[in-house]
């Protein structure tokens, strides 16, 4: 099974917020890689990466980094395909990041999901791929569909808390 979407992230110490997105990739069943690259310390082993990711079959990269995070950038001015990026919390509350990651210039786009917003880029990366994937699709509208179960079921809930003022 090759994989279709590439997490990178710019330090393994990154991976705590990462996992959030392997994992609902693994929940969706999407076949993935990760790898930690640098855009500062592993410029070429980065360009590598980005100029082969459309040959090798991936269809969507998620790419995160903090302080200057300059990995997604740069990767998205290699490559044809979509890539989402995660701007870290490592320095100023994480906006560092995010700033680096949203301002990029006009014909050079990276999807930006908020700040440790891993989970997200993984759902935007299906949203993707479920274009193509009709099965990826089903499954990912049933998760869709859980959600709002969820919210259904808290508010029935929330309907059963006593308050002498409450109204509800």
């Amino acid at each position: 099974m090759k994989p279709v979407v590439s997490i990178i992230m710019g330090s393994t110490s990154d991976l705590p917020v990462l996992s959030k997105a392997a994992d609902f990739l693994e929940k969706m069943e999407v076949p993935f890689e990760m790898n930690a690259l640098s855009a500062h310390r592993t410029p070429a082993e980065v360009e590598e990466f980005a100029r082969g990711a459309e040959e090798r079959g991936l269809k969507v990269i998620i790419a995160a980094a903090g302080m200057a995070a300059a990995l997604p950038g740069v990767i998205a001015a290699m490559t044809p395909l979509p890539v989402i990026g995660i701007p870290i919390n490592s320095t100023l509350a994480g906006t560092d990041a995010l700033l680096s990651i949203v301002q990029m210039p006009p014909g050079i786009s990276v999807a930006t999901v908020g700040i440790n917003a891993a989970m997200n880029a993984a759902v935007l990366a299906v949203q993707i791929l479920s274009l193509s994937d009709k099965e990826l699709h089903k499954r990912f509208t049933a998760y869709r569909e859980s959600l709002k179960d969820k919210i259904v079921k808290a508010n029935a809930d929330l309907r059963e808390i006593k308050y002498k003022f409450k109204t509800n």
